[in-house]
């Protein structure tokens, strides 16, 4: 094989977009065939696509028809799953748009069925977690895992730039609701700040959160939280995102026995102690003391010309025909979901510490379609000049 041939399934908004990042910026990667389910999207596909991609409504179907080597899932997120473990099924590299599920049980469930189907046949799964191809991400990760920082005190970090007005929320049915996308701004916009915390400092053991629920908008899922994380090292991080303030912010701070490090902007300034500050401290002999330290800028790649999801798309694909390392493997979706039912769940029990080793995966299960029964949600859908039902 020297072309992989690739099934897209939901050609919404992410849909469409992967479509045109691979036509136009993917090597060694082209779309033979689209499904969705909504006709309206197979009619534009028909008007807008070329006409050798071939269009399906059932994702089985486009599976089974021999016309493609890998699919690419961009449906809503309870979705994800259930394609990915029929994929594996078929002998279908599979490539899972974010999150990876809605709750942990599910992805539990597909990384088993990709242990039994998939790497028995060889095939790749990858996660949708593009800005972990981001150069400042790749910075602050290096820093950290070289030990160059020393041991990481605190984390804090403010991510409130994923401003969304009421009309995103009244744009799909399934949108912002517990039974059609499974929670708010923790399901939908951070999973990549979430994966990167993992990914970066590595899986917190506790978790503790406070949420407000339709606190700017009319909807009944989250649209405001602070989280809390501990670690058995001795790491504290803390964590605050919201969809509801404009102008938002995007700032990374961390402190650690080497000095501080502030990442915002896509700009990394480290503020480099001339020693430790736990050696200082064994020695230092005064009552009041500073450490001396330098200001120094770290120099971070430009942004992606060809895009961030591109350059995973183009890894996906490299991965399948030559065997390189995958940037973001699918299994490690079952991390960044374990961190955001954590923090659903700790809110739920009343702001409780939850272990993220022992997670109850059953019990946030049931809680969660309690919710989803319990619901008195009746969207009013807003129709767009732009974007479909399968879009995020």
């Amino acid at each position: 094989m020297d072309t992989v041939r690739l099934g897209i399934v939901g050609m919404g908004n992410m849909g469409t977009g992967h479509f045109k990042s691979i036509r136009n910026h993917v090597k060694n990667m082209t779309v033979t065939a689209v499904c969705d389910i909504a006709e309206a999207r197979r009619e534009w596909c028909e008007k807008n696509l070329p006409a050798e991609v071939k269009i399906f409504s059932d994702a089985d179907e486009m599976m089974a028809s021999g016309l493609i080597d890998a699919i690419l899932i961009a449906v809503p997120h309870y979705d994800h799953p259930k394609l990915a473990i029929a994929a594996f099924k078929a002998g279908l590299h599979v490539y899972n748009e974010k999150p990876a599920a809605v709750h942990t049980k599910q992805v539990l469930e597909m990384n088993e069925a990709y242990e039994k189907y998939g790497k028995e046949k060889g095939l790749v799964f990858s996660m949708g977690f593009q800005q972990r191809t981001r150069g400042d991400w790749n910075k602050i990760r290096d820093l950290v895992q070289s030990g160059q920082l020393g041991h990481i005190k605190k984390f804090i970090w403010i991510v409130t730039d994923w401003y969304r007005p009421q009309g995103y929320h009244d744009s799909c049915s399934w949108r912002s609701t517990w039974k059609g996308e499974g929670g708010g701004t923790l399901i939908n916009q951070n999973p990549h700040n979430l994966d990167l915390v993992q990914w970066m400092f590595g899986m917190p053991d506790q978790v503790m959160s406070m949420c407000d629920y339709g606190k700017y908008y009319n909807i009944e899922v989250e649209d405001d939280v602070t989280a809390f994380y501990k670690y058995d090292s001795g790491t504290v991080g803390i964590y605050t995102t919201s969809t509801g303030e404009q102008p938002g912010t995007n700032r990374l701070e961390i402190s650690a026995d080497m000095g501080k490090v502030v990442c915002e902007g896509g700009k990394i300034t480290f503020y480099r102690n001339v020693e430790s500050e736990r050696e200082f401290n064994k020695n230092f002999t005064g009552i009041f003391g500073h450490l001396e330290n330098w200001k120094c800028e770290i120099p971070v790649p430009k942004p992606h010309a060809t895009g961030d999801h591109a350059v995973l798309l183009q890894n996906f694909t490299n991965a399948i025909l030559k065997g390189e390392a995958l940037i973001a493997p699918g299994v490690d979706g079952i991390n960044e979901m374990t961190l955001s039912n954590a923090i659903h769940y700790s809110d739920w029990l009343g702001n409780k510490w939850v272990s993220t080793k022992d997670f109850d995966h059953e019990d946030f299960y049931n809680r969660l379609m309690e919710k989803i029964a319990n619901s008195k949600v009746e969207k009013n859908v807003v129709q767009r000049t732009t974007g479909t039902e399968g879009a995020y």
